[in-house]
């Protein structure tokens, strides 16, 4: 259960910061409630991760999970332009997670 509260919290990091541009500075009522309530249920399950999981785990897995989240929603909804060499960098993250759930023992 620890692995799902923690990959919840890292989509919901990858809403709030979607919610957040999409709010324009904060400009824009609703999408910038969003961001809020995106923020606090990230942070919730990330904290509801942390008492069973060390933090040198989860918070940087968390924070992966929402790079690469927000990488993917920038280049497919925002078209953010990626070179070729900076998606190999992505497929590292990537790698360095899947590294860190086979190697950790949780």
């Amino acid at each position: 259960m620890v692995w799902i509260h923690l990959i919840i919290a890292g989509l919901f990091e990858v809403f709030w910061a979607t919610m957040m541009k999409l709010s324009h500075g904060f400009s824009k009522l609703d999408y910038s409630i969003a961001t809020v309530v995106g923020m606090f249920l990230s942070f919730y399950f990330l904290a509801k991760a942390t008492k069973q999981m060390p933090l040198s785990l989860a918070y940087p897995i968390w924070t992966g999970i929402g790079a690469l989240g927000a990488i993917l929603v920038g280049a497919i909804f925002f078209k953010d332009s990626l070179s070729p060499l900076t998606w190999v960098f992505v497929a590292f993250l990537l790698i360095g997670l899947i590294g860190i759930k086979m190697t950790s023992g949780h």
